[in-house]
């Protein structure tokens, strides 16, 4: 198959995953907002779809690391990017239709690994110093340091307020949250869609067409507008997950968990490392959750959620490899 062919099927399903990754994780910009009714589902997506676009556009940090910091583009064929992208987008498939919050980024991730492994027929192809500083690392502390930051700002908030009357504090918080929830939305932009950019860059370089590592406009155009295509849709399943099954969210306590966790996405994308807006937001929800009383958080429900962030990569190598294995043969 000519090069160029392969990069526009590649592009293709790197857009479909970016709108599959905007429609799977908008519960993690607006579910507070939606369950604690300070908007409409309607007015969550619209203001969502839009700051999801604009962050998209703010960086390409992230991008690198995902693209070019984990296993080098000019050292495998193209063919690793289209499975890679296959697997992730399978996994998000399944995961949206249980309902279960998971991460498109160490599904893309995972599914990278994999797929490279099987290409080259060894793992000296991964640059696995990268990968345990910028990606496990912070798949182990992010959703940690969400559950700490959401569970202090609820603290200082419930200290702070202590004196207030209580219809005084939802009022106030009822338009405060507004503000939290587009923090929460342009951040998961900055960070999310850069790691589809990083992709398709990816296949431009491992095809040829681009001799170094630098994201085209059209590929920030393009990435920002599918992210908010699909962000635009809603992931209503999960939605209810985070916004109302989790924990029961009042205003006050949906400003905290999109406060905090817009703050630990902020400082990820500064340091260049490709978190999972996710895990981040589902910790902030059970930190501020918790900061109530412990049995205010449905742990069963957390316990499901954390043994799919722990299999995200692992699952979606597999899945990618098998992939891989099978475009081979072809």
């Amino acid at each position: 198959m000519p090069s160029v062919v392969l990069v526009i099927i590649i592009v293709l399903f790197a857009l479909c995953f970016d709108f599959i990754n905007g429609f799977h994780d908008t519960a993690n910009a607006i579910a507070t907002s939606v369950s604690t009714r300070v908007l409409t589902p309607k007015q969550a997506i619209l203001m969502s779809a839009f700051l999801n676009l604009v962050g998209a556009l703010t960086s390409t940090s992230v991008a690198k690391t995902v693209g070019a910091d984990i296993v080098s583009p000019s050292s495998i064929p193209q063919t690793v990017v289209l499975a890679a992208l296959l697997g992730a987008i399978i996994w998000n498939l399944i995961t949206w239709y249980f309902g279960i919050p998971s991460s498109s980024s160490h599904a893309l991730i995972g599914g990278l690994i994999g797929a490279a492994v099987v290409a080259r027929g060894t793992f000296h192809i991964v640059n696995w110093v990268n990968f345990l500083d910028k990606v496990l690392l912070w798949l182990l502390l992010s959703p940690i340091i969400g559950f700490i930051v959401g569970y202090i700002i609820m603290v200082l908030l419930n200290w702070i307020l202590r004196k207030s009357r209580p219809d005084s504090v939802t009022k106030f918080f009822s338009k405060a949250q507004i503000v939290s929830a587009a923090l929460m939305a342009l951040n998961h932009g900055s960070n999310d869609a850069q790691k589809t950019m990083g992709i398709i860059t990816m296949a431009l370089v491992s095809g040829g067409i681009l001799t170094t590592f630098a994201v085209p406009v059209w590929v920030k155009l393009s990435c920002a507008l599918a992210m908010a295509v699909g962000t635009s849709l809603g992931g209503w399943k999960i939605i209810k997950t985070m916004g109302m099954n989790m924990a029961k969210l009042a205003p006050v306590n949906g400003f905290a968990a999109e406060t905090g966790a817009a703050a630990v996405i902020f400082t990820a994308t500064m340091l260049h490392a490709p978190v999972s807006t996710t895990h981040i937001i589902s910790g902030s929800i059970m930190g501020v959750g918790a900061s109530k009383r412990l049995s205010s958080v449905k742990w069963s429900l957390a316990q499901t959620i954390v043994w799919t962030w722990v299999l995200t990569i692992p699952a979606c190598g597999i899945m990618a490899a098998i992939v891989m294995s099978l475009l081979k043969i072809i």
